[in-house]
């Protein structure tokens, strides 16, 4: 009986990794990362539990899909459906701290990070000082 405990405390532990995991990668890392502690803790923690008791339910009776294997199976969609909303919420009403500051704006009223102007206008800068320049020998010449 104790092996089976260490098991299903593994168990709980990987669900909780494959849980944190597929919310980053679904609902994204950045809203993931708006969200309180204490949210992510509870739904993230909770799903991963609802995986275990719905596996040791499943375990534990004559027929592997019993009745609180399908209660504990229906808890932990309840809670992953929940885990969607939050993040659709944050998406939604919480605002990121950088402003839109770390590159990712993909609007196409902004101008480009590496626009033509500048480059033109050292191009004519030095194109006027070669002419400055082409003028002055020129004048320099006919004082001769």
């Amino acid at each position: 009986m104790p092996i089976l405990r260490l098991a299903y405390v593994a168990l709980f532990l990987i669900a909780l990794i494959a849980v944190f995991v597929l919310w980053s990668e679904v609902g994204g890392q950045d809203r993931l990362d708006l969200m309180p502690w204490y949210a992510k803790l509870l739904l993230g923690g909770g799903a991963a539990f609802a995986a275990a008791k719905a596996t040791a339910a499943a375990v534990s009776g004559q027929r592997a899909w019993n009745s609180r294997t399908r209660g504990w199976t229906a808890l932990l969609l309840a809670l992953l459906l929940a885990c969607g909303l939050a993040t659709c919420y944050c998406h939604m009403y919480l605002e990121t701290d950088e402003d839109g500051q770390d590159g990712t704006d993909n609007s196409a009223l902004l101008a480009p990070a590496h626009s033509p102007r500048p480059v033109a206008a050292a191009h004519f800068e030095q194109q006027i000082w070669l002419e400055m320049s082409v003028a002055a020998v020129k004048r320099g010449e006919a004082a001769k």
